[in-house]
Parts: structure tokens; sequence; C-alpha cells
């Protein structure tokens, strides 16, 4: 029997993009343009190509002003809800907690500042279990522009194993997609009682490896790209052809 489709998305935009000194005069990194069109709208594109249909994005940095500029990008055939995050300073595990009494699980969960094509969150579904947290990995270690700065991910076949940026033996990148179950919000609330009421996703996600609850789906030759700096914001920018090959083939 099919799977339904994943009909939730939670995108994380609660950051003011201080690295990426958001060019443009663009208020957040989600609306930094790449290619022509605002960074946001790629991912849009690739959701509602997956069946989303209700998009959550937790904001804070800017709050009701970055909504009402995301809002008339949201496809006609989904449903907006902005969470706003009052305390959008701390790490975003608390980000992801803001979206716990809002979403469907099982529920996509990305971040505001990431490039992806359509093939990642293929691969994710067709790969995840949905009892669980699943993690889009990208296994293909040297095509990684920063890699200073990526978080690395020590995989056991398709169990996350440990997973953070200063790790030194892995073998895998984290992606930022993700296909969770509601245990990432029981592992994050663990996570951010340990840590004086702040936590990273990273530390939720190391709980659930602890557990065996964590699972790697690799991504094989799909594509995707962080804009955390300049430098990554002109990565993207030359890629982004490709982004717009694969939105002309899906008659977006």
């Amino acid at each position: 029997m099919e799977s339904p489709a994943v009909t939730d998305a939670v995108i994380l935009m609660a950051g003011i993009g201080s690295r990426l000194g958001t060019p443009g005069g663009a208020i957040a990194k989600p609306l930094v343009e790449i290619g022509g069109r605002p960074l946001l709208c790629y991912t849009l594109e690739t959701l509602e190509r997956a069946g989303v249909r209700t998009l959550h994005a937790v904001t804070g940095g800017h709050d009701a002003q970055l909504a009402g500029l995301v809002a008339p990008l949201v496809p006609s055939s989904m449903r907006f809800n902005p969470i706003s995050n009052p305390e959008w300073q701390k790490q975003n595990g608390i980000s992801v907690l803001c979206a716990a009494d809002h979403v469907q699980v099982p529920f996509f969960l990305t971040m505001g500042d990431h490039l992806f094509e359509f093939e990642v969150l293929e691969r994710l579904v067709a790969g995840a279990d949905r009892e669980l947290v699943n993690l889009a990995v990208d296994r293909k270690i040297g095509s990684i522009f920063d890699l200073d700065d990526a978080t690395k991910v020590v995989t056991k076949g398709e169990r996350i194993i440990d997973i953070g940026k200063q790790l030194e033996h892995y073998d895998a990148i984290d992606t930022g997609v993700f296909l969770c179950s509601g245990l990432i919000f029981e592992a994050l609330r663990a996570a951010a009682a340990e840590r004086g009421g702040d936590c990273s996703l990273s530390d939720g996600m190391r709980l659930l490896a602890a557990e065996g609850k964590a699972r790697a789906v690799d991504i094989g030759d799909g594509w995707w790209q962080d804009v955390d700096t300049p430098e990554m914001l002109q990565q993207a920018e030359e890629k982004s052809a490709r982004l717009l090959r694969h939105r002309s083939r899906s008659g977006a």
C-alpha cells in the first residue's frame, strides 16, 4: 500500500542573515534573489510538486514584515501559516518547537536559506521510515562547496550515529532537509531541558540517534546548496540554471 502524500512542511526563517548580509535590500535570506527570483520561490515550488498543501513558516527576526513579503510568493494551492518565534535569538531547535502545535505529521522540515532539487525530496520520501526522523544526507563529500561550515553526519547503514559541525570523522553531510515524525518534538524538548531552555536541531538529532530513531537517506546525484555567506550565494547563482531547467521540466 502506497503511503499518503506528506501535506505539511515547516520552513525555518527566524534568523536575520547576518553572515550573508542580505544583499539587494532583502530583509532576510529567503528573499535574496538567485537567478532573478527570491531564493524561497525555488523551495516553495519543489514542496508544491511534492504534494505539500500547508506551509508553516517560522519567523522571528523580521516577523510580521517577513510574513507579509512571503505570503504573495506562496503557490495558490498552499495554505500559508506564519508562526512567530519570540525567542528567535536562540538556536534553531527552538524554532522547530514553535511548529509543534500547528503541523500535521509526518512533515517536511527545511531551512529558508537552502536550495535543493525535487530529486532530494523524491529520494527522501522513497527512503524514509515515517515513524522515525529522516534526514536527507549527501555522501558526495568532495562536491561540498564549504565543507568547514557544513554539518557532518556519521552513519551506519541507514542509521545516523552522530551529527555536528565539529566532527573529525564522518561519511555524509546534512542537507537541511528532513521528513519528520512527532519524535522530533519530543527530542527537542528533552534537549532544551538539558541545555537550559535552548537547543539546536542537531542536539535533538543526537538524542534520536542514540535511541536508533534517526535515519539517513542518501540523495544520490541530487543537488542542494546552503546559502549562508556571500561566497555560497555566488555558488548558488552559478548553479541556478540547474534549478531553472528542473522548473521548466515540471511545467512550473
